[in-house]
């Protein structure tokens, strides 16, 4: 991990916060702004101001929320494009879905993973089926958005690795929804029973 602009993806920001904030030197000025919810246009702009006060110190200012906007993220577009000089900004975000193409391709992106392998969590890609959809399930009755965020991702990386499903562009598609609907509130386990069903009829016979 780095002090330079980049995209984290991460659940914990606290702790990626606080894991940045030790990397910082002497003199650096570390400038977090974390939102619960929405990131607002109002943040936007303070960043910006924190952006543009004058200062021959390093200042690394990052941005995290568990959402933001389209509008949000065009309003950053020009001074992450553009930084004015010795400022450095780092996102926050919980989930590769919600970036906007336009930011993606203009920083690195690095991905800090809370969960080593679904494996380790009761799901078994290669052996899938109803009961073990259901314990799956029941044992993350209560997981929050942003964490089956990260879960999604991951039970669609392994079920690529393990080859037993038909990963085609529409069942791709179909994850990527799924991300997107718990943005939008939708009771994260009836996210996660419909995506493993729908991944379980795809499986390879």
């Amino acid at each position: 991990m780095r002090l330079q602009s980049q995209i984290i993806i991460t659940v914990h920001f606290e702790e990626t916060i606080a894991k940045l904030r030790q990397l910082a030197l002497n003199g650096e000025q570390f400038v977090p702004i974390v939102r619960e919810g929405n990131f607002l246009v109002e943040d936007v702009k303070y960043a910006i101001e924190k952006a543009y006060l004058a200062s021959q110190e390093k200042t690394i200012i990052v941005l995290a929320a568990d959402q933001f906007s389209e509008v949000v993220q065009n309003r950053l577009l020009k001074i992450i494009e553009e930084p004015p000089p010795n400022k450095e900004f780092i996102l926050l975000f919980s989930s590769k879905a919600i970036i906007l193409p336009t930011i993606r391709s203009r920083l690195p992106i690095m991905v800090i993973s809370e969960l080593s392998s679904v494996t380790e969590l009761g799901l078994d890609m290669q052996g899938l089926d109803i009961r073990a959809v259901y314990d799956f399930v029941q044992g993350h009755a209560r997981i929050s958005a942003p964490k089956a965020k990260g879960l999604l991702e991951q039970i669609g990386a392994m079920a690529i690795a393990s080859r037993r499903y038909e990963m085609d562009e529409k069942t791709l598609d179909m994850m990527r929804d799924a991300i997107k609907v718990l943005d939008r509130g939708s009771p994260p386990a009836f996210v996660l029973t419909a995506v493993l069903l729908k991944l379980l009829a795809r499986k390879k016979r």
